[in-house]
């Protein structure tokens, strides 16, 4: 007995269907993301990254939808279904839902920050006067630590480091011993 190997009408159209679904599906799912960069705000390149992580989930997600509803056949209308799917969910109940999201993370913003205002001014007078404690401290650690006198070397200085050196001057001497240091050495 040969399997088949060709869907009929019918199946293809369920296929529709169901790509039609794993699209909605793949909406809530971006909808999640939606809803975290409205809680926590972040910059244009993690927006990017994340789009780019969920444009992979996508295609894994489409790649194994082909794989165990359509015998591992990747057909164009599958992508057309996906996209079809998530267009919909976002001007129906998407769109409703992220509303929503945005109004309530308002509310909640505005309830805390009422809540921190009185809390603000003692915040801002304990600061100051922790911050006038700690550069205090901090001058007489660092005043301590320039009296003290470390052992470390001095670095040497190299001719043509030297300000005077600048035009070249006294580029044969660069890298001889003078005869002060000659004699240091022996």
């Amino acid at each position: 007995m040969i399997p088949e190997t060709y869907f009929s009408v019918h199946e293809e159209l369920c296929l529709l269907g169901m790509t039609f679904l794993l699209g909605a599906a793949l909406g809530v799912c971006y909808e999640v993301l939606r809803a975290v960069r409205v809680i926590f705000p972040h910059g244009q390149l993690l927006i990017a990254a994340e789009d780019i992580l969920f444009l992979g989930f996508c295609g894994i997600s489409v790649t194994a939808f082909a794989s165990a509803a359509a015998r591992g056949e990747m057909r164009f209308y599958y992508f057309i279904g996906c996209i079809a799917g998530a267009g919909v969910y976002f001007a129906t109940a998407g769109s409703i839902f992220h509303r929503a999201l945005c109004r309530m993370i308002s509310l909640i913003r505005r309830v805390f920050l009422g809540v921190m205002s009185p809390l603000k001014s003692v915040y801002v007078l304990f600061r100051k006067k922790a911050a006038a404690k700690f550069v205090g401290y901090s001058k007489v650690i660092v005043n301590s630590i320039k009296k003290m006198d470390f052992l470390l070397l001095r670095r040497v200085r190299l001719m043509y480091n030297k300000r005077t050196n600048k035009k070249r001057k006294n580029v044969k001497n660069v890298g001889k011993k003078s005869k002060k240091n000659q004699k240091k050495a022996l």
